[in-house]
């Protein structure tokens, strides 16, 4: 029974990690990953770098799209596109009066 007492802090330790620290990151990547897999033509996304614009085509091939920018046409990977700032992107402006 001590043997079982002298664990139990590392096995809470272990159990508060996995609730606050692995799990949300573990349901972070899946929303990611659906958001990637959901992308169509004429979506507006940001990429991490910041880059606005609109989905043109894919490259199936490279796991990569084709973003029309103001610039031209630019090729990125699928995970450099950002969901949070894509969301924010889409979702329309309420005004604060």
């Amino acid at each position: 029974m001590e043997q079982i007492q002298s664990f139990l802090p590392f096995i809470l330790i272990f159990v508060v990690m996995y609730f606050f620290m692995i799990r949300p990151q573990m349901q972070k990547a899946k929303k990611e990953r659906k958001f990637t897999e959901d992308l169509k033509k004429g979506d507006r996304v940001v990429t991490k770098s910041g880059l606005h614009g609109k989905v043109f085509d894919f490259s199936e091939k490279n796991n990569a799209v084709i973003i029309e920018t103001g610039a031209g046409k630019l090729t990125f990977d699928k995970s450099a596109i950002s969901l949070e700032m894509s969301a924010k992107l889409n979702t329309p402006a309420t005004d604060k009066k």
